[in-house]
């Protein structure tokens, strides 16, 4: 049985050049090499799988090449490359903070720091997963990360930025690693099935990428996956049915569904989903990421943002022709709240088909139709037209009135060209054709009519005193009910009411609380009556007394005075309530 290496550790890139994604970091650290202005401590930074330990291993043995290329890559030739390459270098160090995280293990590095390298210019110290080290491991690295020896190089490596003290930032030269984008893995990852003798369709490889995203490692790892499961041939159905990844052929069925406004293929197909085993929120996720592709093939400039194979890419713009934006835009919003709302539904499943049956009804709701519970096949019967009645009588109708000829319905009907809408559906035009203007006068036009033709109550200085007295009358033995009496109100102009307060404690009671205005409106039925209040030094200030807290020995004293024997039992058993 032969000895397998992963692609992940048989294919790592032992150059700069070979790096996926990073070019903005190789290419810095060449040129620093190039210049001499490499710093003394490293820190590279960004999500997992995107080349940080790489890098930091290709840094170090560069540094120790004896035969640096012209570009500034390590030959790998030469016996310092070898023994790196073999892992038998003694001038490079690497350790996993994750398990080595004491102070003691810090003590231990920084006293191989102290020792110059036995072969080579520098000592290379690589710390994996930094951010794992405690607070006192963080405080005894800081004096040797802060002035190193003139041949040591720190290279630090952390997924999470943020859990690093600011005083080891502060000391080091930050790198950050950027997401592989899904081009990229897929040229990766084409490479290795050139090397292996792999034959994969473009498609698969696009959903082995973006279910990595963005870490090469996982890419990798999935493709170790797929290759064991079928073989020297990767096909997209077999990629799909390992990774457990809905077809795209459910979400183009799914708004072809949508077009057609056919409420028993959406459901039909929804529970086909749910018999493969897939949740419902996969498939409400799914159809939304879908969505969102159409939306990005209308317009040319944001035909990029579109990550799939060139045979998707050709269905997607067939089915994104005959689909109109306003429609996506609309069941994208809907499929957004359902996905909020989904984690506290008790019943999941009837929350996302409610979500699916308004996606099917978005055209019959802008077209203005009622929605027809008729079943498939069948056409609701149009509604009957109301009688209109005249008050006078009608001219007497001929017996006998011509027939409003049919018309005549070809036998064969024009061919539909893949970038127009199919038969008996809307087109985009369609959503333009109604006249928003007209709608909304007459839904003014009908509010009018439905408004009562009533006069409102006067609004005067003594309706207004008499709806304060009520509002008194009902806050009785309140604090604002003492303030308010002390207020004087007026009427000012037609929809503003002024009142006249003494102090600013009243003022202030009068601004938070809306209850009187609220009692205003709803007595002289204007709800946009306006309350201002004015500061009137003539009018005196309210004092509100409050009861003075009684001591023990002012209890006592008031308890004698009604029974004076109190004092002869106090002075008996010697007791001294005065104090």
């Amino acid at each position: 049985m032969s000895h397998f290496v992963v692609s992940a550790r048989k294919y790592r890139p032992v150059r700069f050049d070979e790096v996926v994604g990073q070019r903005h970091v190789s290419q810095t650290l060449k040129n620093a090499l190039q210049t001499d202005h490499l710093a003394h401590a490293f820190l590279f930074c960004g999500p997992r799988g995107v080349g940080k330990t790489t890098s930091a291993r290709i840094l170090a043995k560069v540094l120790n090449c004896e035969n640096r290329t012209e570009d500034y890559e390590p030959c790998n030739t030469c016996p310092s490359c070898v023994a790196f390459n073999n892992n038998a270098s003694l001038n490079i160090t690497e350790l996993d903070a994750a398990s080595n995280n004491s102070v003691d293990h810090i003590r231990a590095l920084t006293e191989q720091v102290r020792f110059q390298p036995q072969q080579g210019e520098y000592k290379v110290f690589i710390i994996d997963e930094v951010h794992m080290l405690s607070q006192q491991a963080f405080n005894a690295f800081l004096k040797t990360l802060e002035e190193p020896p003139p041949y040591a190089i720190f290279i630090l490596a952390t997924t999470e930025k943020h859990k690093i003290i600011p005083t080891i930032l502060s000391r080091c030269q930050i790198f950050d690693f950027k997401r592989i984008q899904p081009n990229d893995i897929i040229e990766h990852l084409q490479g290795i099935c050139q090397q292996e003798g792999i034959t994969a369709d473009e498609d698969a490889l696009h959903i082995i990428a973006q279910k990595a995203d963005g870490a090469l490692r996982d890419a990798l790892s999935i493709f170790d996956r797929i290759v064991s499961f079928s073989g020297d041939r990767i096909e997209y159905a077999a990629v799909i049915e390992n990774l457990n990844v809905l077809d795209y052929d459910y979400f183009f069925r799914a708004v072809d569904y949508l077009l057609t406004e056919d409420r028993a293929g959406m459901m039909l197909l929804f529970d086909e989903v749910l018999k493969h085993g897939f949740d419902e929120d996969l498939f409400l996720s799914g159809l939304a990421a879908h969505l969102r592709d159409l939306l990005v093939c209308k317009d040319s400039a944001t035909l990029q943002l579109l990550e799939v194979g060139e045979r998707l890419r050709e269905r997607y713009h067939q089915q994104a022709g005959i689909a109109p934006a306003d429609l996506l835009l609309t069941a994208l919003d809907i499929a957004n709240a359902c996905d909020l709302g989904f984690r506290t539904a008790r019943n999941k499943r009837l929350h996302v088909e409610m979500s699916l049956l308004r996606m099917v009804t978005i055209r019959r709701a802008f077209r203005n139709e009622p929605v027809s519970l008729a079943p498939a096949g069948e056409s609701p019967a149009p509604a009957a037209a109301p009688e209109k009645k005249s008050p006078e009588p009608a001219a007497a109708e001929p017996e006998t009135a011509p027939a409003a000829p049919e018309p005549e319905l070809p036998n064969e009907q024009p061919p539909v060209s893949p970038m127009a809408p199919p038969p008996g559906i809307p087109g985009p035009a369609a959503f333009a054709s109604v006249d928003m203007n007209s709608l909304i006068a007459e839904a003014e036009e009908e509010v009018g009519r439905s408004l009562p033709d009533e006069e409102l109550p006067p609004l005067d200085d003594e309706h207004l005193r008499g709806a304060w007295d009520v509002f008194l009358a009902e806050q009785h033995g309140t604090t604002l009910a003492v303030y308010l009496k002390q207020a004087l109100p007026s009427v000012r102009g037609e929809g503003e009411i002024v009142i006249r307060v003494g102090s600013a404690r009243a003022h202030a009671s009068l601004r938070d609380d809306d209850s009187l205005i609220a009692h205003l409106r709803k007595t002289f039925e204007r709800p946009n009556l306006v309350m201002l209040l004015e500061h009137d030094e003539s009018l005196k200030p309210v004092q509100v007394q409050t009861k003075k807290r009684l001591t023990a020995k002012d209890k006592f004293l008031a308890m004698r005075e009604k029974n004076p024997a109190l004092d002869e039992l106090r002075r008996r058993f010697d007791l001294r309530p005065e104090e």
